[in-house]
């Protein structure tokens, strides 16, 4: 009888709660700085894919979001501070992150790309050794792309990728590395690095995405879990990926 009692009460809490869950608003952290995933528009509107992919998977697991444009640098405290519930801002799925969050399953694959001027011949980030390679910091292409490669190269960090870019065009350095949308984003749809920049080569294995969420929050990982089966099973996910990447 007391194991039923302590049954009926705990089934009694979980409804309780997934009937809060409904009503909260969860906040979607996302650093608008790495078109075309997530970028400001001409209206100072936070859009892009993967905008565009969370509040579909949201829609699918029936939870209502809201998305704020944090900084790269502040976006993981972001979770600890409960300035935000969930990260969607390109977040590669990695060993060390999984240690310190909760992650969803992978929604897309990128690989690292390599930017140098449009006259520069390079296939191999080895053939970089020595030369100066720019990136956004925290981003796995630098933190786990280029010591996994041995590489040799002087990398200097930078608080935004389109940063970088602009060092690349003056010369100040001699690459950018960065998620391969996120490159041809820039080559191909930013005139003015049209005729500047390419992008050399892209590298190997492939990375995935996932949204991020504390460690603890479980149901709130399940319910995007469920919300991501979803759009996948739908198409949504490729109907936004020719929206957003053409692809």
């Amino acid at each position: 009888m007391v194991r039923k009692l302590g049954l009926a009460v705990l089934m009694v809490c979980f409804l309780s709660a997934a009937a809060l869950a409904a009503d909260k608003t969860y906040i979607v952290a996302t650093d608008a700085t790495w078109p075309p995933m997530q970028m400001v528009n001409a209206d100072k509107e936070v859009v892009g894919f993967e905008c565009d992919f969370i509040r579909a998977v949201a829609k699918e697991a029936g939870i209502n979001v809201e998305i704020r444009n944090i900084a790269w640098d502040g976006i993981f405290a972001s979770l600890g501070t409960r300035q935000a519930d969930i990260i969607a801002s390109s977040v590669t799925i990695t060993d060390k992150r999984k240690k310190a969050l909760g992650l969803t399953e992978p929604f897309y694959a990128v690989r690292q790309a390599v930017i140098v001027p449009i006259n520069v011949d390079v296939k191999t980030l080895a053939e970089l050794d020595g030369k100066k390679i720019g990136g956004q910091i925290g981003t796995t292409g630098l933190i786990e792309t280029l010591p996994k490669n041995k590489s040799k190269a002087e990398v200097k960090t930078y608080d935004e990728v389109a940063l970088a870019i602009e060092d690349l065009v003056k010369g100040n350095i001699d690459a950018v590395i960065c998620d391969d949308p996120i490159a041809k984003y820039y080559v191909h749809k930013k005139q003015e690095y049209s005729n500047l920049l390419r992008v050399a080569f892209v590298t190997e294995p492939p990375e995935y995405y996932g949204f991020a969420v504390r460690k603890e929050d479980k149901a709130l990982l399940d319910a995007l879990n469920k919300g991501l089966k979803s759009v996948q099973e739908k198409g949504i996910d490729k109907e936004l990926a020719l929206k957003w990447l053409g692809e």
